[in-house]
This record gives structure tokens, C-alpha cells and sequence, in this order.
């Protein structure tokens, strides 16, 4: 991997604060995708959410839902670990737009309406971390040393 590449990867401009920020998000992404993946949580595992994601015209459902609870249960778990976490965060913002555009939009922004307000939240967590980098308390960090 030449410098460049590593630097991207690894490196982080941001302190303590961001890494907090980060693992809240990563927290709340690993919990959404467990509910997905595992029906963890009140959640209705890769067949119940399969079945509505193919509702909503995401499809096929089943691919859908494994695909968007592997990247929120496994990219909230780099996040709190602060491993990749650029990477990490460029799949869940993907996984946000798509969730905001196919979802909550129609709905308005506040939650109580199903709106897009704790997505929009989310976003600028991932979008901070893909900026600043996953901060001081990282194993990116470690590593970029």
C-alpha cells in the first residue's frame, strides 16, 4: 500500500471529541443492524426486513436487508473500534442517503412523522468521521503512527 493510500486510510486530524461522536453513531449503527441481521432489539431479522424492504421497492428484499444490516452492524462496529473508519463511514452514509431518499423523506423532517431528522443526525456523524478521520481514541490512529 503506498503512502498516499495509507494516509487516506489511517490518518485523522480530529481529538477526543470526534472519537466520542463516533462511537455513539457506531453504537446506535451496530444496534440497527442487529435488529436487521439477527432480530435483535425488536428488530425482524434478514427474512422480516427482507420481506418489507421488497414492500417498499428495494429489491431483492433479502439482499437489501443483509447488505444494509451488515453495513450498519458491521460498519458501526469499526467505528467504535475506530478501525477503517473513513471506509466505514462511506458505506454507512451510502446506507443513509438511501434510507432518507427511499424512506423518510416523503415524511418531513421530524421523526414523530417517520421524517428524516435522525437520519439526517447520523449523516453528519459518518459525514464528519469520512472528513476529519476517526480522531484520537482509534486504532487508526495507533496505526498511523
Amino acid at each position: 500500500m503506498n503512502n498516499t493510500t495509507f494516509n487516506a486510510l489511517f490518518s485523522t486530524r480530529a481529538g477526543a471529541g470526534l472519537s466520542v461522536i463516533r462511537i455513539l453513531v457506531g453504537i446506535i449503527f451496530m444496534a440497527h443492524g442487529a435488529q436487521k441481521l439477527f432480530g435483535l432489539f425488536g428488530g425482524y431479522g434478514l427474512e422480516g426486513t427482507g420481506q418489507w424492504m421488497e414492500s417498499i421497492g428495494l429489491a431483492p428484499g433479502y439482499l437489501m436487508a443483509l447488505l444494509s444490516g451488515s453495513a450498519e452492524f458491521f460498519g458501526g462496529l469499526a467505528l467504535v473500534v475506530g478501525l477503517l473508519a473513513r471506509p466505514a463511514a462511506l458505506a454507512l452514509t451510502v446506507t443513509l442517503i438511501v434510507a432518507i431518499v427511499s424512506v423518510h423523506i416523503g415524511n418531513g423532517l421530524f421523526m414523530s412523522n417517520n421524517g428524516y431528522e435522525f437520519a439526517l443526525a447520523l449523516l453528519a456523524g459518518t459525514v464528519a468521521v469520512m472528513i476529519e478521520g476517526a480522531g484520537r481514541f482509534s486504532l487508526d490512529r495507533l496505526i498511523a503512527r
